[in-house]
């Protein structure tokens, strides 16, 4: 679904860090209340048992009350925010992908809070800041989680087939070619290419980036060898039969976690939360591993997903909703909320530092949070455009309507780098190469 942009929008993208960045957000000029006053704050988050959390602060904070409202994930969420922006009706507060804060940026829906939290810089890896400056002095959101991509893998399914835990791309296919051929009724996985967020950052792991900039000039690398790479990976995978293809986020795919049809899942380290309600009963039968690598030896992954927490343009509150999400994303008590209720990886340092982080008791192993924080590391770093909500609705039909080969994989990513151009042109933006 594609949403207008603002003429003034369409012409302030700036380059500094290679990041997009609209013109100073409206969210600066919205009315502020005083602190004393007593206020009540909307909220959207699709966190597990938010609801939960958010009870903790209410109880505390009488004088800033926060209603919360449990939004769709990810991309349906922006598309709502979007639709909302357009009205002037959004929530004071949400949670916001890295990835799609560019887009809102552009769009002037997020409020500029440098002045409330900027002095919680130091407390956060400088690429996950770089995400909600967009290379501004401005900040439009504290970091709430990292993503970085693992491998998880169910550890019963493993010993009974004699599989090894594949520390290759290569290895991966030998053994998904090999398990579904003793046992056709298991899969090593599903494809990586019904959720553009995991495909994005299989390739971002490749060495692929989507957006960069220069000055005023974009250029647009969505069909880049490193991209054609993965894309040709995956498609000769699904020619094969070696894995399933069927599309994510449905409740016949979640029964194939639950069932044991499916031996692994390509994830960011949020899994165990998503795992935990949809396959609930296979609780303690799953370990993380390093994300497979393309070449043996390296150390690199990538991520999907992970998120900020926002103040939006139409907050009459700025102050206190900046007050609230900074509790929530950096205090020890709201991080250990967090990642307690809401089985997130914190983005905070100190939480991820944290020897009081609550056990992951879905995976039952008691190294998660070590791993997790050597993969967030090694996570290779993104730049996202000002219209991913664009090319992540692009990829959905372009990949749901190809033949499932390896040609039709590389014909689909063709046609979405075609359709980004086309709209980043459209909107204004000047692309270079293309």
């Amino acid at each position: 679904m594609k949403f207008p942009r603002s003429a003034k929008a369409a012409v302030c993208a700036l380059a500094a860090a290679g990041l997009a960045a609209g013109c100073s957000s409206s969210g600066s000029s919205a009315p502020s209340a005083n602190s004393t006053q007593k206020v009540t704050l909307t909220f959207w988050s699709w966190v597990p048992n938010m609801q939960k959390v958010v009870n903790v602060w209410n109880a505390s904070h009488p004088d800033i009350q926060i209603k919360f409202t449990e939004a769709a994930g990810g991309d349906a969420e922006l598309a709502k925010l979007l639709t909302a922006g357009k009205a002037k009706d959004m929530p004071d507060m949400a949670q916001i992908e890295y990835q799609s804060l560019p887009t809102m940026v552009s769009n002037n829906y997020l409020a500029d809070i440098s002045s409330y939290d900027a002095s919680l810089k130091s407390d956060y890896p400088s690429g996950l800041w770089t995400q909600v400056t967009l290379g501004t002095s401005a900040l439009y959101g504290v970091p709430q989680d990292a993503a970085p991509l693992a491998f998880f893998y169910r550890t019963d399914i493993f010993k009974n087939h004699h599989l090894a835990v594949p520390t290759t791309w290569a290895q991966y296919q030998q053994e998904a070619v090999q398990l579904h051929k003793d046992d056709p009724s298991i899969y090593m996985g599903d494809t990586a290419t019904t959720d553009a967020g995991l495909f994005a950052g299989l390739t971002q792991q490749a060495g692929a980036q989507w957006w960069s900039a220069s000055g005023s000039s974009w250029s647009v690398g969505i069909d880049s060898p490193a991209a054609k790479q993965v894309a040709s990976y995956w498609g000769n995978l699904v020619q094969e039969g070696a894995v399933d293809s069927q599309t994510a986020w449905t409740a016949s795919w979640d029964k194939s976690f639950s069932s044991g049809e499916y031996a692994s899942w390509i994830a960011a380290v949020w899994a165990p939360g998503d795992l935990s309600s949809s396959a609930a009963g296979t609780s303690g039968k799953w370990a993380m591993a390093e994300l497979p690598q393309w070449s043996a030896g390296q150390d690199v992954s990538g991520a999907w997903g992970g998120s900020a927490t926002s103040v939006t343009a139409d907050s009459k509150y700025p102050q206190q909703a900046a007050q609230f999400i900074a509790w929530l994303n950096q205090s020890a008590q709201g991080t250990n909320l967090l990642v307690q209720d809401g089985s997130i990886y914190p983005a905070s340092l100190s939480a991820e530092s944290s020897s009081s982080l609550p056990a992951q008791t879905f995976m039952n192993q008691p190294d998660f949070y070590t791993l997790a924080k050597q993969y967030s590391s090694r996570t290779a770093a993104a730049t996202w455009g000002p219209d991913v909500d664009v090319a992540y609705s692009d990829f959905s039909d372009d990949f749901a309507s190809t033949v499932k080969t390896q040609a039709g994989y590389l014909s689909a990513l063709g046609k979405l780098q075609s359709s980004v151009v086309a709209d980043m042109k459209s909107s204004g933006f000047t692309v270079s190469g293309s």
